[in-house]
């Protein structure tokens, strides 16, 4: 993997976009180890452009240290998970509001009827299906100040799924969840769109917070 070829992004900015790939996807699985020697080697890079990508994943929440200075794959608690699924929900739901209230509803509904996710893939292409559905339903609302703060949760969205057991085909990553939300928008009916998403983030919220985490990370 040792980085070669011209490339315009510097050495940290393209060690940083590989460590973050690898965690967000579960390459790296969570409470992972991150060796700063190791990584080095395997990048081939110096330990201080390393050093500096992984300061930067802690910062962004993805990689946490212990008592002893030592980095790791952060794993979410139960807490943040709820708390992040919470905050997802105040987001979207402003998004489901901006749409209904727009004269682009007819289109924006079959904008996000084409999107949405099919019952077929592995684990990650259904989460990338997923997250690519909601994504686009905030892009609809056509407020850039609201992508920016979806987009900014993103990562730390995509480790939820791995905090558990492992991965698993969720029942919430399916055509048949979703549907109702564009349903619910198609019709016009702004409380009947706006209550059918939070419910459907209450739903994920309960069920990736109540799955098993390890002990460090369950409040």
């Amino acid at each position: 993997m040792e980085l070669q070829g011209v490339n315009r992004q510097t050495l940290r900015e393209q060690v940083l976009d590989l460590l973050r790939a690898a965690i967000t996807s579960g390459r790296l699985p969570l409470g992972s180890s991150l060796i700063e020697t190791e990584l080095a080697s395997t990048y081939g890079v110096s330990r201080g452009t390393v050093r500096e990508a992984l300061r930067e994943l802690q910062a962004a929440g993805l990689v946490a240290g212990d008592s002893r200075g030592k980095l790791h794959v952060r794993t979410p608690g139960r807490r943040e998970i709820a708390e992040l699924f919470r905050v997802r929900g105040a987001l979207e739901g402003l998004a489901v509001r901006e749409i209904v209230r727009s004269e682009r509803l007819e289109d924006a509904a079959a904008d996000l009827r084409a999107h949405l996710p099919a019952d077929s893939g592995d684990f990650t292409e259904r989460m990338n299906a997923d997250l690519a559905f909601h994504e686009r339903l905030v892009q609809l609302s056509e407020n850039a100040t609201l992508l920016t703060l979806w987009k900014g949760l993103e990562d730390r969205m995509r480790i939820i799924f791995f905090a558990g057991d492992g991965p698993e085909d969720s029942p919430l990553m399916t055509y048949a969840q979703h549907e109702p939300i564009v349903d619910a928008i198609a019709s016009g009916d702004l409380r009947a769109a706006h209550d059918t998403l939070l419910a459907h983030m209450e739903d994920a919220a309960h069920r990736w917070a109540a799955q098993p985490l390890s002990a460090a990370s369950a409040d």
